[in-house]
């Protein structure tokens, strides 16, 4: 489901060429872009779905459908917000922090309703809550330095979870519960292996970090040396 805003083709991105409307190279990004405005509208919503899934005890089949409805919605404008900033060069580093933080939002706020409901355990809940969570913090460690982008296997991560969190959200009938584990399975799967990468990414961005210091400091004193 996710498509994090990765930068254009002249700033190291995914290689995808602005569209015809894109402003130069040059021009600055406004913060308030549609791409922006769509992420903060799906973090807006995550109360509203949340009220929508807790009415009449969580339980009443015309409500959880509203709930999911909300989360679809929510999780569409994820995907819509990607494409317009990629397509009309609408990247901004809030966007590139403000656009997981709103996917954690609205996945922890998902699994968090439905383990307070009895739908979901909560070892499920913790273990996607910790590892969005560490990540989160991890990103921000590093943001000086740079902004880890989403991978490919964090958007197959994210999609797996949405899916998953649609399957539990819906009245569906006890047939559909072995359908909706192994859906829910592969999302914790697929979350630990791809948090492992991000601490991979972090790792060796911080120790290049430190190469270039140690090599800056190296040569400084040579430069000092030279007339000016």
């Amino acid at each position: 489901m996710s498509t994090p805003r990765q930068h254009v083709a002249a700033s190291g991105g995914s290689g995808a060429a602005p569209g015809p409307n894109a402003g130069a190279a040059h021009d600055p990004v406004p913060l308030w872009n549609i791409a922006n405005i769509l992420t903060m509208v799906r973090i807006a919503l995550v109360p509203v779905f949340l009220v929508l899934l807790f009415v009449d005890d969580g339980h009443d089949s015309a409500w959880r459908i509203a709930a999911t409805a909300v989360f679809a919605v929510a999780a569409i404008t994820d995907r819509i917000d990607g494409q317009l900033a990629r397509r009309y060069g609408l990247v901004t580093d809030f966007g590139k922090l403000a656009d997981p933080i709103a996917d954690k939002a609205l996945i922890g706020a998902a699994l968090v309703g439905l383990s307070l409901l009895g739908d979901l355990s909560w070892w499920v809940t913790g273990i996607i809550a910790a590892r969005e969570l560490g990540i989160t913090a991890l990103r921000f460690a590093v943001l000086r330095h740079a902004v880890i982008p989403a991978s490919r296997g964090g958007k197959a991560k994210t999609f797996v979870q949405t899916l998953a969190i649609g399957v539990y959200l819906l009245p569906l009938p006890d047939g559909a519960t072995p359908i909706a584990a192994t859906l829910m399975w592969l999302a914790v799967a697929l979350t630990v292996v791809t948090g492992l990468d991000y601490v991979v990414q972090a790792v060796r961005l911080r120790a290049g970090v430190r190469r270039a210091e140690h090599e800056h400091e190296r040569d400084e004193p040579e430069n000092e040396d030279r007339p000016a």
